[in-house]
């Protein structure tokens, strides 16, 4: 088969960052790519294909070396049974190698995961048996971000099998521009994700009582957490200084990114790259975003952004107070960030950095 198959059993058919990603490259390079996606490589004759682009660490125990294959760490499955990378109990993240000893009580005592027995089993033959499958088939493997890249290197990958790859996404068909001085005036705010501790909408809800009144939170998005976060705004009497939008439909989420004068990202677990910037980015809107994980490699602190540690409610509020009081400041940022993301995020960019990954893969395949 002449075409690059793009391979994952769910996260690249049930949406999320992942789908949004795989459509994104299916529709720059449509004739490099199958677009039909392998949701599994079990009893499939692999020598058929060109190269396999693994999305999972599950599906690299399926492979047999029949074939040039890529598999993108897009998450932290491969190296962290839990897959958090984060202690909640600590409010910390974690910066432990993987091991039997110390995961396990990051389960139980610290809190990354589950405690069920049968759980944790399961997460550490998840982990352990994917590390181990790339170590044996040498296969390359893409990190979206340094930090992942650090991590696969501190749990025994080497050097040369893990390249990083900075994710891009698609620009929007949607119309925006530069931030002007009538948005500015509204003094609003946009949070925009899945409402879920990691993402530490808490800790900002917790900031807006000490910000001038005039500034208002939107929030965009939906998750578990919700009732937690609700309550946590009535205790703070906020109520009436945050829209609460829900899961918003692509045109109304637009709407708000156009309203605010910044967008604001301040997970607590460390992302793995954080999309969030990008999003921003493409709309003219300087971010304030949590130094952590992979995010400030997407970030020019000062410059397309700002960096604050996370769970400072202090540094948070300055920064945003910060871009409140000062128009020529937020614009020129928004306009730097759109510059950044055109100069080294777009789709296009990225498609290109990852067919040469592409071609070497094939190359080394067929050389061995």
């Amino acid at each position: 088969m002449n075409r690059i198959h793009h391979c994952a059993n769910y996260l690249a058919t049930s949406g999320g960052g992942v789908k949004s990603y795989v459509d994104g490259l299916l529709m720059e390079l449509p004739e490099m790519f199958a677009h039909d996606i392998i949701s599994s490589l079990k009893n499939l004759d692999q020598s058929q294909y060109m190269l396999l682009h693994l999305h999972e660490g599950e599906m690299v125990l399926d492979l047999k070396d029949q074939c040039p294959t890529v598999y993108t760490a897009h998450n932290h499955h491969p190296y962290c049974p839990s897959g958090s990378k984060y202690l909640p109990h600590y409010a910390a993240v974690c910066d432990r190698k993987m091991s039997v000893i110390g995961c396990t009580w990051g389960h139980l005592i610290d809190g990354c995961g589950s405690r069920r027995p049968t759980k944790i089993i399961s997460n550490f033959k998840r982990a352990y048996s994917a590390l181990d499958a790339l170590l044996k088939l040498k296969t390359t493997v893409i990190a979206n971000s340094d930090y992942v890249r650090s991590q696969l290197l501190a749990n025994g990958l080497p050097e040369s099998q893990v390249i990083t790859l900075r994710c891009g996404i698609a620009a929007t068909s949607y119309n925006h521009e530069p931030l002007s001085r009538t948005v500015h005036a509204q003094k609003r705010i946009l949070f925009a994700g899945r409402i879920v501790p990691d993402k530490g909408l808490d800790w900002l809800l917790k900031t807006i009582p000490i910000l001038d009144s005039d500034i208002h939170l939107d929030i965009a998005g939906e998750g578990w957490a919700m009732p937690q976060v609700r309550q946590l705004a009535e205790d703070l009497q906020i109520c009436d200084r945050v829209t609460w939008h829900g899961w918003c439909q692509k045109e109304k989420l637009e709407e708000l990114y156009r309203q605010s004068f910044a967008v604001i990202f301040p997970s607590v677990w460390p992302e793995p790259a954080g999309l969030v910037t990008l999003e921003a980015y493409v709309r003219f809107r300087p971010v304030i975003a949590s130094d952590v994980g992979g995010i400030p490699e997407h970030v020019q602190d000062g410059k397309t952004g700002i960096l604050v540690e996370p769970n400072n409610i202090q540094q948070l509020a300055a920064a945003i107070e910060d871009l409140a009081d000062n128009f020529d400041k937020a614009r020129a940022i928004g306009i730097a960030g759109n510059a950044l993301f055109h100069s080294e995020f777009t789709l296009a960019i990225h498609a290109q950095r990852l067919k040469k990954i592409y071609d070497s893969a094939i190359s080394k395949f067929h050389k061995s």
